[in-house]
């Protein structure tokens, strides 16, 4: 089978020796780990360029479910095709993670089949980028890598973008704020580093952005912080702060108006719900004096309070907990995305 430049090569079951579009060769590691589908599609750019890779994998810590809003986004905002389906049924524990299923009267009419693919995009002006999206993986955390980064040799993928998310103590009204690591400090300047250095629960993300580095491959990751009493709760705000970035690192047009809309409802309804409750204005405003206080001084350091008298995060979070569940009506639908932009 001859491939062109853009396309991916024929997938074999059989651990032979391949040639990729350099002439260089190598064997597919990962027999099995994923299906590819045919005819493939075409991704070089006008410029011959190859794709910009995005991986959106929602694990352990999506918070605001900013992950999936963003994936969902792209998805329903460009068109899409499929190139690869990833072997769920080897890759997930579905016990720790068990699939939604519907049952009504006497009797199951759905299941919600979890799913991990890589998809095909093209952008407003035609420009192809890859997107895995879905669960993360439970097992098997190496050969899924080891997969994915194949895959990206084979298709010539220039650089790979890692969206991620953390809960932290920052208000809903202030802007949304990133942090950004990669591989090339050049793309990141205007983002200030950490001081020091700290361990971290692993993520396959994370793991995907250091072997992809570990292997000569440019990597850059954006993790958005989202206000932890809403890190259970869809907050579009954090994925449209993750896309602003993808957009402005690539400079993939990506119609983000729909986001935005849907940023300013939650917002509101927040504010709301907020000003009701004395307890938990009171927290939001000591998160906004030390947020602010934060800003005015261009500090390194985390967003931690310092001389105020702050709740601890436990705490926080039950006065959160209660009042979410105190108006879990107005929350239970989330973010629905009913715009075209």
């Amino acid at each position: 089978m001859v491939q062109g430049h853009g396309t991916v090569p024929e997938h074999r079951e059989e651990a032979e020796t391949m040639t990729d579009e350099q002439g260089q060769q190598y064997q597919p590691e990962q027999t099995g780990m994923y299906e590819l589908e045919f005819p493939a599609p075409q991704l070089s750019a006008p410029d011959g360029r190859g794709p910009v890779l995005i991986h959106a994998l929602e694990g352990f810590s999506d918070a605001g479910h900013a992950i999936h809003l963003a994936a969902e986004h792209l998805k329903s905002k460009l068109d899409t095709e499929l190139v690869a389906s990833f072997a769920i049924d080897d890759l997930l524990d579905y016990r720790s993670r068990r699939p939604l299923m519907t049952f009504k009267t006497d009797h199951f009419t759905d299941y919600d089949d979890p799913q991990l693919n890589l998809y095909a995009l093209r952008d407003s002006l035609g420009t192809p980028f890859l997107l895995l999206a879905g669960l993360e993986p439970d097992l098997k955390w190496e050969r899924f890598v080891t997969a994915v980064r194949l895959l990206a040799e084979r298709l010539d993928v220039r650089q790979t973008i890692g969206l991620g998310t953390i809960p932290m103590a920052v208000p809903h009204t202030r802007p949304v704020t990133l942090t950004a690591h990669s591989n090339n400090r050049e793309l990141i300047t205007e983002f200030t580093p950490w001081v020091g250095e700290v361990q971290v629960p692993g993520s396959v993300s994370n793991l995907l952005e250091y072997r992809m580095a570990q292997h000569g491959h440019e990597v850059v990751g954006f993790t958005v912080h989202v206000p932890h009493y809403l890190a259970q709760t869809d907050f579009p705000a954090a994925a449209e702060a993750l896309l602003e970035q993808v957009a402005k690192l690539t400079s993939l047009q990506v119609p983000l108006r729909a986001l935005t809309d849907a940023s300013e409802g939650i917002r509101t309804k927040i504010n709301e719900q907020v000003e009701a409750s004395p307890e938990v204005s009171q927290v939001v405003s000591a998160l906004e004096r030390q947020y602010d206080a934060f800003v005015a001084a261009q500090d390194n350091r985390s967003l931690l309070a310092r001389d105020e008298d702050l709740p601890s995060g436990d705490e926080l979070g039950a006065e959160f907990e209660r009042f979410l569940a105190q108006h879990a009506d107005e929350f239970k639908d989330g973010f629905t995305d009913n715009g075209d932009t």
